[in-house]
């Protein structure tokens, strides 16, 4: 059994719903999609701030200790002092220093006895690698010593003075030494202290200050989140290595971006990590770049998106039951109106009957006018079959004028090729008895030519016609001129013919508005037909001037002067009913009478439409068979070509061209 279709009410809810919830679901996704780029675009921003900002600490916290060191190296108890005022001096530095001391050591400098520490193990195992060591220079000076590697044994120092709730102090262990000379200049003493620097770390869920990861010039890992990769390598030992070796070389070029890292902790998580330079002092003279991070869970940069995402759902479900309820009320408000429409033509048996009034709802329109439109649709279904059966019986009558007109053209295309030919092997073959022979096929193959050319021409003309491509250029002429012209070419064919030709008596000069080259072409092909359909008799041209007002047998008063040729002869004529089929293209009168004269019959559309395109007109009349025809050009008349301001004639009838015209689909 065929599956029953929906009704319109049941696929109006269906396709309301299938519209509209793909649409809330994709908008939801692309909101996450945006809140969440906007999220981390965010967390980019903060977490490189953060870390220039821990950088920029770092940095002047060093320098501080720098210029504290520096003072010290300089105070009198230890240049000149003996043990006990060193030691109070050390004592009251650790007391007093911006940041905590873990522990001081003061060695002799020629022997590297320690003279007094701090310290459980020594501060300075190899201390002749410091420069004064080398090159004393009497001056104070500062080297911070770079640790590769935690040092076995060596002091640790823990605190925790934040009492803010996510807040703690992350420390940074930094040895720093500096020479100490007496009053004379020489070398007395190595100072090294251990000092902690701190890093605030927020870890609130909300924050973006992250936790810190630094790492020293020569790639080793200095403060991590996990203790345990503190002294490791961070381009060959930690995850992600080549993570870190694209931060190191971006900040080498001193610049301060946000990356990725996948792994920093045991999990494999993905973390957000803020990178900045931090330019610390190796010694008074000599710089270091330390590369200072700010990292911070991927989850914890997006922790504002979990509760987008609930109020997003919310906003959702709340939208698709809205969506559900005004699907039923748009269905129903819409459905019942069809359903009434559906009753009505239901009501409907036959044409015979009174057709009712159709339903109306008052409150759609298109619904009532599509009412009245059945009205009007079912009274005028008979009308319309009727215009069916014209439409399909011309259609029949078109295809058949195509089917002639294609057997008569081939056979005109055939014929003047045959004849070529034939000629052409004659000659080429010898067998002609002279020379004279020889010319005389020549000349039939040149007749032949030149009739196959102008079948040719017509047909190209009226494709021109049909695509609106043909191009005039539009002249003042003289027509009595051309008409003579015309004459002239024909009046071997009509001498030939045994015809008569009567000239026009008019002999004043007409000027008109035309191209010469087609009015011509329109002429001789008028002519050419006289001369083909008629056997006996005469060929008559006249031209006529008719003044405006003036009225003519065909025509009713004109309201402009016009000038119009007639070229009429006692041929065969036409019967009344075929005369206006003859201007239309294709169209051909019954070839019974017709079929031995040559010709496409295109002759005269391309006439009329060239006679249009100069604003002129061209009509046939015949009183019916055997009885002659006229056929009559007519165009607007020009007044003399000195009073309209152009020159005088040059001699061939014909003046400078004045306009373009190019013809309309």
């Amino acid at each position: 059994m065929a599956k029953r279709p929906l009704s319109f009410r049941r696929l109006l809810i269906l396709r309301i719903l299938l519209l509209s919830t793909p649409i809330l679901l994709i908008g939801q996704a692309i909101t996450l999609r945006k809140a969440r780029s906007s999220l981390l675009e965010t967390a980019r921003q903060n977490l490189t701030s953060s870390a220039i900002n821990k950088a920029t600490g770092l940095q002047e916290s060093v320098r501080a200790v720098e210029s504290e060191m520096l003072l010290l190296a300089d105070s009198q108890a230890l240049k000149v002092g003996d043990t006990n005022a060193v030691s109070d001096a050390l004592s009251r530095y650790s007391k007093v220093a911006s940041h905590t001391v873990v522990c001081l050591e003061l060695t002799e400098a020629e022997t590297g006895t320690v003279i007094s520490t701090t310290c459980s193990t020594p501060l300075l195992p190899t201390p002749l690698q410091l420069p004064w060591q080398q090159e004393p220079t009497g001056n104070p000076d500062f080297y911070l010593v770079d640790l590769d590697s935690p040092r076995e044994g060596g002091s640790t120092f823990t605190r925790d003075t934040y009492e803010e709730p996510g807040m703690r102090p992350s420390l940074l262990d930094l040895i720093v030494a500096a020479p100490i000379y007496n009053p004379e200049g020489e070398l007395r003493y190595t100072l090294s202290a251990q000092l902690g620097f701190t890093q605030l770390e927020d870890t609130n869920p909300r924050s973006l200050v992250g936790k810190t990861v630094i790492i020293d010039p020569n790639g080793i890992v200095v403060t991590h989140p996990n203790p345990d990769l503190v002294g490791l390598s961070a381009v060959d030992d930690l995850h992600g290595s080549d993570r870190f070796e694209s931060i190191i070389s971006s900040i080498r070029v001193g610049n301060a971006d946000t990356l990725h890292l996948f792994g920093l902790l045991e999990g494999g998580d993905e973390w957000l990590a803020g990178y900045s330079g931090a330019e610390l002092p190796v010694s008074t003279s000599q710089t270091q770049t330390w590369n200072v991070l700010a990292v911070t869970p991927i989850n914890q940069a997006l922790h504002a998106l979990g509760e987008i995402r609930f109020i997003l759902l919310l906003l959702t479900l709340g939208l698709l039951a809205a969506n559900a309820l005004l699907a039923l009320y748009v269905a129903r408000s819409l459905s019942l109106p069809v359903e009434r429409l559906i009753h009505y033509t239901q009501q409907v048996q036959d044409l015979s009957s009174e057709v009712k009034t159709a339903p109306t709802t008052h409150n759609i329109w298109e619904l009532d006018y599509l009412g009245k439109v059945l009205e009007r649709m079912l009274r005028r279904l008979e009308g319309g079959a009727q215009e069916l059966r014209q439409a399909w019986e011309n259609a029949q009558m078109a295809n058949q004028l195509k089917n002639e007109f294609l057997a008569t053209t081939s056979h005109e295309l055939r014929t003047p090729l045959n004849a070529i030919l034939g000629c052409i092997r004659l000659v080429r073959d010898g067998s002609c008895d002279d020379r004279e022979e020889e010319l005389e096929f020549l000349e039939r193959a040149d007749n032949a030519a030149i009739h196959l050319l102008k079948i040719i021409n017509d047909i190209l003309d009226i494709a021109k016609i049909e695509s609106g491509t043909v191009s005039l250029d539009l002249e003042t002429v003289n027509l009595d001129k051309i008409v003579q012209d015309v004459l002239d070419m024909q009046g071997l064919q009509i001498q030939q013919k045994g015809l008569t030709l009567h000239r026009p008596e008019h002999t004043q000069e007409t000027w008109v508005k035309g191209d010469a080259d087609k009015l011509k072409q329109v002429l001789l092909n008028i002519v050419y037909n006289a001369i083909k359909f008629t056997h006996e008799g005469s060929i008559t041209a006249t031209v006529e001037v008719v003044q405006a007002g003036e009225e003519t047998e065909e025509s009713p008063p004109i309201p402009a002067p016009r000038v119009s040729v007639t070229i009429a002869d006692t041929g065969i004529g036409i019967d009344p009913k075929d005369q206006k089929k003859l201007f239309h293209p294709f169209v051909m009168v019954d070839g019974s009478r017709t079929r031995s004269y040559e010709g496409t019959g295109l002759g005269l559309a391309i006439s009329k439409n060239f006679m249009k395109l100069m604003e002129g007109n061209i009509t046939l009349y015949s009183a019916g068979e055997d009885q002659g025809t006229s056929v009559t050009l007519s165009l607007p008349l020009l007044a003399n070509p000195d009073v309209t301001g152009v020159d005088a004639d040059n001699g061939d009838g014909e003046v400078p061209v004045l306009v373009s015209q190019q013809a309309e689909g």
